[in-house]
């Protein structure tokens, strides 16, 4: 999130709108870190053949969007496969002709594997190919000109399959090992790749280079129902568990925050991968319980302002001051809770810090400094 309001609209089940990237979160993209962080990095050419190889025995590995496989240290930066048939077809029948094929770009992981970072559908374009199947249906090339059409990778002939076989694809390795400099600088380099067609969000990014028990547990409390009860229908693109993200980071560490919100956030779960600490364990702990006492008190009301859209600035500083009072009394009630959203969302003195420059170091100061208060006076 960046300087300008932070406004999420109710989701209305108009997904196609909801799809779309909002403004502050192309500025957010867009937003420039204030570190940079250099890899090692070199080239190789693979020849078709040797990478559909590497593909069937996962050595070369396409990482699910969002999912945490314990062999993947640098996970899921790709969302699902997205070439539509006629757009596979001539890209095969490119490699037919000896057209000139643009690189792929690889991350090495200590253990060798190689992860793709960027050339998801060429690759899997090559083993659907070579395996001979898309979708359950033989992949027989149909959107090609009259010379390949029909043809399957079974019947070629064999200088046809040789030149598929032996065309070389350059492909630019990084080497990553797991620290969070690196992993930061995986984040720059999708972020610079992150154009045309669908864009990530920036959480969206995130959930897949940073997949792990945090990610999953980030999962779960977006589905606990209190939640659900207070946000809407989940989101298509992240856009409330993120805000479950920022609630966490931000009670486990408003005194280290430093813009911009994402760089905050990323170093938050690199550092917290594993979900081992006990800091996480009970921040997730109070954030299920705050959110029972605000279903059960304010209800969806605390989460806006006043309008009918969700407002971030207004949700974290609701839930970390709700969530550090609950960590230090255990007599609140419903009725009370109630009382102090009440103060929180009708002071006037707070709309700066909720609507405009809501990811600067003062406005996140300032909010979450007059939501504890509240929470502490009732």
């Amino acid at each position: 999130m960046t300087s300008g309001a932070e406004e999420l609209p109710i989701d209305s089940g108009d997904l196609d709108d909801e799809e779309n990237l909002s403004e502050s979160e192309v500025e957010a993209l867009d937003e420039a870190s204030p570190d940079s962080y250099k890899v090692s990095y070199s080239g190789q050419d693979f020849d078709v053949d040797g990478l559909v190889r590497r593909l069937v025995r996962n050595d070369i590995m396409v990482p699910q969007f969002g999912h945490a496989d314990e062999r993947i240290k640098t996970a899921g930066f790709q969302r699902s496969f997205v070439w539509n048939k006629p757009q596979m077809d001539r890209f095969i029948e490119s490699l037919l002709l000896g057209y000139p094929i643009p690189g792929i770009l690889l991350v090495r992981q200590p253990d060798k594997r190689y992860l793709i970072l960027d050339g998801q559908q060429r690759l899997r374009t090559l083993q659907r190919f070579y395996e001979g199947s898309h979708q359950d249906r033989p992949f027989t090339l149909q959107n090609v000109s009259r010379d390949f059409r029909g043809l399957k990778y079974s019947n070629l002939s064999e200088d046809q399959r040789r030149t598929i076989d032996n065309t070389y694809i350059n492909a630019t390795i990084v080497d990553t090992d797991g620290s969070i400099e690196s992993q930061e600088a995986l984040y720059q380099i999708f972020e610079r790749l992150n154009s045309g067609g669908t864009q990530l969000t920036a959480h969206e990014i995130r959930v897949a280079l940073y997949a792990g028990p945090l990610i999953d547990r980030l999962h779960q409390l977006n589905h606990n129902s209190d939640w659900r009860h207070l946000y809407g229908n989940p989101s298509p693109r992240l856009r409330d568990q993120e805000l479950v993200l920022r609630i966490i980071a931000l009670f486990c560490g408003a005194d280290e925050y430093v813009r911009p919100l994402k760089r905050f956030l990323n170093h938050f779960v690199s550092g917290n991968r594993s979900d081992s600490s006990r800091q996480v364990d009970e921040a997730a702990q109070l954030f299920a319980r705050a959110a029972e006492m605000l279903s059960e008190g304010p209800g969806a009301s605390a989460l806006r302002r006043r309008a009918r859209q969700i407002n971030v600035a207004q949700t974290d500083a609701v839930f970390v001051g709700l969530m550090r009072a609950l960590q230090q009394r255990g007599d609140l009630t419903p009725d009370m809770v109630t009382e102090a959203v009440d103060r929180i969302r009708q002071d006037a003195s707070l709309d700066q810090a909720m609507r405009t420059g809501t990811s600067s170091e003062e406005s996140v100061h300032t909010r979450l400094t007059a939501a504890t208060r509240a929470f502490s006076e009732v």
